[in-house]
């Protein structure tokens, strides 16, 4: 076997044996046992919220074990089947292994980071919010360039986007907007990506083509199920109604269907006008203020258990995460992890694993001093 792909096979290894420590294997096997008996009680559905759960930690279980078990086969095989081609003088044999080893072992890479979704939060779906900061149009133009990369991340991943709330820029662009994604670890991945996102161009709105730096910043929290119950007093909140208006101002609809709530005592502002009716807005607004008020809670725990100000979410605009540098020369680099690309165009169009998974690993692990970068690009 070549001593690069040795290298690859001991990378793997490691890998596995990390995951089933993760797991604590025998812990985890004897909880998918209980999870199965479990699920052939006929009883079971008389509590259907508590079922779901039940069957919800079963799913995810049974896909960790699963994918444990198919890469340490796949391991085995592609090893017999290099021996096997190596010793029959078959050199296509020997490719095909050798591919399938290097594609496991970015599987296992991928296993390895999905095991730091392990948050209070991170399995729910969640709300992704854009506001454009100073700057006009230009900002507000770099604003609705994050909402389309966040929107085709999801995609790409594999989740569902809803657009929840637009407001359009005067000439171009967008001032906020709001998105929901749906999908299994959705918070977990996307929390990483709050914070202000830096922008720096030649703007296509500046006549004698000067180059701009604009920001914008993203805000990212959970949407919250009926099983986590968070109390808000109506008496603290202010609500306003007003006409939802789409993509370059022009009204969607001619009743006052718009809905926005402001929570007095924390300052927060939550608005919806994806629904005609007001009622609807109505609803889905409590509900993402609730969830706001969620991810406010989890952030308090959050800073009183951690003092690292960079895996906080509640970040000021001096502190930028992340620039994307098109002109003079073409660069996004995050500022937390060091991770960089060379293709802006990928990034934007939703290419955004390997700075999630990054920054998810920097929180689990922490980070080296000389890793450290400099604060702008």
């Amino acid at each position: 076997m070549r001593a690069e792909i040795q290298n690859v096979v001991d990378e793997i290894k490691q890998g596995l044996a990390l995951l089933r420590r993760h797991l604590d294997w025998d812990v985890s096997q004897k909880r998918l046992l209980e999870l199965n008996n479990l699920a052939e009680d006929p009883d079971l559905w008389n509590d259907p919220q508590q079922a779901q759960k039940l069957m919800q930690e079963r799913q995810k279980l049974e896909t960790a074990i699963n994918g444990y078990n198919k890469a340490n086969q796949d391991l085995e095989d592609s090893i017999e089947l290099i021996e096997m081609g190596e010793m029959e003088g078959d050199a296509d044999i020997v490719a095909d292994a050798e591919a399938t080893l290097i594609n496991l072992l970015a599987e296992i890479n991928r296993q390895q980071i999905e095991t730091l979704l392990s948050g209070e939060a991170d399995g729910l779906d969640c709300y992704i919010e854009v506001h454009s900061g100073a700057g006009g149009t230009e900002s507000q133009d770099w604003a609705s360039m994050l909402l389309r990369m966040y929107t085709r991340w999801g995609e790409k991943s594999g989740f569902k986007v809803e657009l929840m709330d637009i407001t359009a820029g005067e000439e171009a662009g967008i001032k906020a907007a709001t998105i929901m994604v749906k999908g299994e670890n959705a918070y977990g991945w996307a929390k990483t990506e709050a914070g202000v996102h830096r922008l720096v161009r030649i703007s296509p709105f500046d006549s004698q083509a000067r180059r701009h730096t604009s920001f914008s910043s993203i805000w990212v929290y959970p949407v919250i199920d009926d099983s986590i119950d968070i109390e808000i007093n109506e008496s603290d909140c202010r609500i306003d109604t007003y006409r939802a208006s789409g993509a370059g101002g022009q009204h969607v609809n001619t009743t006052d269907s718009a809905v926005r709530i402001t929570h007095q005592p924390t300052g927060i502002v939550v608005q919806c006008q994806n629904q005609r009716s007001q009622h609807k807005n109505r609803a889905q607004a409590w509900d993402m203020l609730k969830a706001r008020l969620y991810e406010r809670e989890l952030q308090i725990r959050e800073d009183k258990a951690s003092a690292e100000a960079a895996s906080k979410t509640d970040i000021g605009w001096g502190h930028q995460i992340r620039s994307y540098v098109l002109q003079p020369y073409q660069l996004v680099k995050d500022l937390r992890t060091g991770v960089e690309s060379t293709s802006p165009q990928d990034v934007l169009d939703g290419a955004l694993a390997p700075y999630m998974e990054a920054s998810l690993a920097q929180r689990a692990y922490g980070t080296d001093e000389d890793a450290a970068v400099d604060d702008l690009v």
